[in-house]
């Protein structure tokens, strides 16, 4: 995915839960041609950050071992408002299941108290180096590099760490 839709991950229970943010600003690229004169997140977007936050608890629950992991279905999709610029999209997402080479989420998406966007997601999971090929393997360890630091950039250990220190 071009876009990075999952800017800070605010708390994370692996194999459970996840909540990201979203700070949605007029510099992105993509609304200068979605609704130039009344510029809002794409409903596609919004589902995208949703998917993009359920990726980071599957990898940690995989133990960053699958280089891709992309949305196969959206099931119940449902959107009741806007995401402006200057807003903060929300994410929460809850595991139904999380598997070697599938996960199922329940979620939802807010801007403040108010909903924006809720439904199911099924993610797949899986390995270039799958496909066959020794460059794949190059490309799947270059990937998951790549996701282990951005994993560390948006704040993933110390949501991690936050997690284990709460009081159960």
């Amino acid at each position: 995915m071009r876009f990075i839709l999952a800017d800070k991950i605010e708390s994370i229970e692996p194999g459970k839960r996840i909540v990201t943010i979203k700070a949605l600003s007029l510099a992105e690229e993509y609304l200068a041609d979605h609704f130039p004169i009344f510029p809002v997140l794409p409903g596609v977007l919004m589902i995208e950050a949703m998917v993009q936050s359920a990726a980071w608890l599957v990898r940690v629950q995989q133990n960053f071992t699958m280089s891709i992991i992309v949305l196969r279905t959206a099931r119940n999709v449902r959107y009741s408002s806007f995401v402006a610029p200057g807003n903060f999209l929300r994410c929460e997402l809850e595991a139904v299941s999380i598997g070697d080479d599938a996960a199922t989420f329940k979620g939802s998406g807010h801007v403040g108290d108010t909903q924006v966007v809720s439904g199911r997601l099924e993610l797949k999971c899986f390995n270039l180096a799958e496909q066959g090929g020794s460059w794949r393997r190059e490309a799947d360890e270059s990937i998951l590099s790549q996701m282990r630091t951005r994993f560390r950039l948006v704040g993933g250990p110390e949501a991690m760490a936050a997690a284990q220190a709460a009081p159960a």
